[in-house]
C-alpha cells in the first residue's frame, strides 16, 4: 500500500523540518512549502492527503489559503496549526471546514491522533462515495432489461417520478416482475441517492413486532424493550423506505402507516415526542389492492394515498420480446460468475424458454439460467439442461387410464376445447386433493407455481 503524502505548509524552516521528522518517522511521504503560493502549487502537483497549515504565512493567511482550497473545490483534510491562544483563527478555520486546529508549541502526540483520525474519515468517506457509486451502476434505471414497449415506459416513468417530488409511489405486479428493483432504481435515479435506501417485507415481520420495527420504541415500552431502538422510518430519513408486500400488513398497522404518510411525523412505541422525518416511501404488492380494498382487507384511504402514482409490472409471459434480451444478461453476469464461456443457447433452448409461460417471471427466468450454466458443457446450452417443467411446457406426462400408451391422451374424432379439457382436470385435482395445492399440483406432474398460475388464470380460486 502507498504511503500517503502529508503537505506540511510553515514559514519557519526549523517547524517545517521537525514535522518532517515526525510525519516520515509515523510512515507518511512529506511535501514542503514555505508560504501560501507554494503550498497552492504543491496541492496541484503532489494531490496530498492531508494539510499541515499554518496561519501566518508571509504572502497571504492560512484561513486565505483554506478559503482557495475549498474555492478550488479541493476538499483534503487540513489540520490548521494556530499560536497559542488565537481563538478567533481556529473557529474561522473550522468554520471553512478544517478538521482540526493545534496550538503550538506543537503537542506531538495529539497532532498524530489528529493525523490518523482525519485521515480515517477521508478513508471512510471515499468507500462510502464508492459504495454509493457502485450500488448506483447496480440499481441503474438501466439495468431493467427489455426491449418491448412496456418495459420502455417502465424506465421512462422510473426517471420522471425519481426526479418527481412524490413522497409515496404504488408498485404492483406478479411475484417476480422485478419490483424491489424498481424500487431500487427510483431511490439511485433521486436526489435522495446518497441517502439511507431500506427495505422492509411485510409479510416476514410479526404483526406483534411490525410497530417496533418501523417506528423504534423507547427503553421499557414493552417487556423485552431493554434499550431505546430506531425504527426503519427514523434511519430512513432523507432517504427511501420500500415496504414490500403491502397487502400483508392488517388493518391497525394500516391505520398507524396512514397518519405517518399524511404528516411525516411519528412517536416511537412508548414515547411522547413527535420525531419529524422526510422520507420517500415505495409499496409494493403482488396481490390486486383493489381487490383488497373492495373485500376489505386493505383500508380505501390508505390505497387512495398510496395509488398517487401507481406503476404496473406485467408478467413476463406478456412481453415475450425481452426474453432474449434477459437471457443475453443473465448469461453474461453467470459467464463471470462462473468463469465460464457460454455463448448462448441452442436453438431448441431458445424456443421452449420463449414459449414457456414464465409463472415465476423473471425471477424464475434468472433462476433457470443459473442451474443452467451451472450444468453446461461446451459453449452452448442444450435443452435437456433446462428444468424439467421447462423443457416439457411447464407439465410432465400424464398417466391416462385406457390410453394406448402411458403419457398419451386420444383426441376425440370431433375435436375437444384444450382450455376446457386444462381446466377441468385442474378442478378435479383440486377436488381431489381437498383443496392442497401442493397435491395436486403433485396428482397433475406439475410444479406448485405453474398450478396456481393455472388456478388464477382459469379462475378456480
Amino acid at each position: 500500500m502507498p504511503k500517503e503524502t502529508i503537505l506540511v505548509v510553515d514559514d519557519e524552516r526549523l517547524v517545517r523540518w521537525s514535522l518532517q521528522q515526525k510525519l516520515e518517522q509515523w510512515g507518511y511521504h512529506v511535501s514542503l512549502a514555505e508560504d501560501g503560493a507554494t503550498a497552492l502549487g504543491r496541492v496541484q502537483l503532489d494531490n496530498p492527503d492531508l494539510i499541515t497549515l499554518d496561519v501566518k504565512l508571509p504572502d497571504m493567511t492560512g484561513i486565505e489559503v483554506l478559503s482557495e482550497l475549498r474555492n478550488r473545490n479541493v476538499h483534503v483534510p487540513v489540520i490548521v496549526i494556530t499560536a497559542f491562544g488565537v481563538v478567533d483563527d481556529a473557529v474561522r478555520s473550522l468554520r471553512l471546514g478544517a478538521y482540526d486546529f493545534i496550538e503550538k508549541p506543537i503537542n506531538f502526540e495529539k497532532l498524530e491522533n489528529s493525523i490518523h483520525n482525519a485521515l480515517e474519515t477521508r478513508r471512510l468517506r471515499s468507500e462510502v462515495a464508492r459504495t454509493h457509486e457502485i450500488q448506483r451502476s447496480e440499481f441503474s434505471v438501466e439495468r431493467i432489461i427489455g426491449v418491448s414497449d412496456h418495459i420502455k415506459e417502465v424506465r421512462e416513468l422510473i426517471k420522471k417520478v425519481a426526479a418527481s417530488e412524490a413522497s409515496t409511489i404504488l408498485v404492483q405486479g406478479e411475484s417476480g416482475t422485478g419490483k424491489d428493483l424498481v424500487a431500487h432504481a427510483i431511490h439511485y435515479e433521486s436526489t435522495r441517492r446518497e441517502r439511507p435506501f431500506f427495505a422492509i417485507n411485510c409479510a416476514a415481520i410479526p404483526e406483534n413486532l411490525m410497530e417496533s420495527e418501523l417506528f423504534g420504541h423507547e427503553k421499557g415500552a414493552f417487556t423485552d424493550a431493554r434499550t431505546q431502538k430506531k425504527g426503519m422510518f427514523e434511519m430512513a430519513d432523507g432517504g427511501t423506505l420500500f415496504l414490500d408486500e403491502i397487502s400483508e400488513m392488517n388493518l391497525g398497522m394500516q391505520a398507524k402507516l396512514l397518519r405517518v404518510l399524511e404528516g411525516q411525523s411519528f412517536r416511537r412505541v412508548g414515547g411522547v415526542k413527535n420525531i419529524n422525518v422526510d422520507v420517500r416511501v415505495i409499496v409494493a404488492s403482488n396481490r390486486n389492492l383493489e381487490d383488497a380494498v373492495r373485500s376489505s382487507r386493505f383500508r380505501q384511504d390508505l390505497y387512495f394515498r398510496l395509488a398517487i402514482i401507481p406503476l404496473h409490472l406485467q408478467p413476463l409471459r406478456d412481453h415475450r420480446e425481452d426474453i432474449p434480451p434477459l437471457l443475453e444478461h443473465f448469461i453474461q453476469n453467470y459467464n463471470e460468475k462462473f468463469r465460464k464461456n457460454i455463448q448462448g443457447l441452442t436453438k431448441e433452448a431458445e424456443e421452449l424458454l420463449l414459449n414457456y409461460d414464465w409463472p415465476g417471471n423473471v425471477r424464475e427466468l434468472k433462476n433457470a439460467i443459473e442451474r443452467v450454466m451451472i450444468l453446461a458443457e461446451g459453449n452452448r446450452v442444450a435443452a435437456k439442461y433446462l428444468p424439467i417443467r421447462i423443457s416439457e411446457g411447464g407439465v410432465l406426462p400424464i398417466p391416462m387410464p385406457g390410453s394406448e400408451k402411458e403419457g398419451s391422451v386420444r383426441l376425440p374424432t370431433g375435436g375437444v376445447s384444450l382450455y376446457e379439457v386444462e381446466k377441468e382436470l385442474i378442478r378435479q385435482a383440486l377436488e381431489q386433493a381437498r383443496g392442497n395445492k401442493t397435491t395436486a399440483a403433485r396428482l397433475l406432474r406439475i410444479t406448485r407455481d405453474t398450478l396456481r398460475y393455472k388456478v388464477k388464470k382459469y379462475g378456480l380460486e
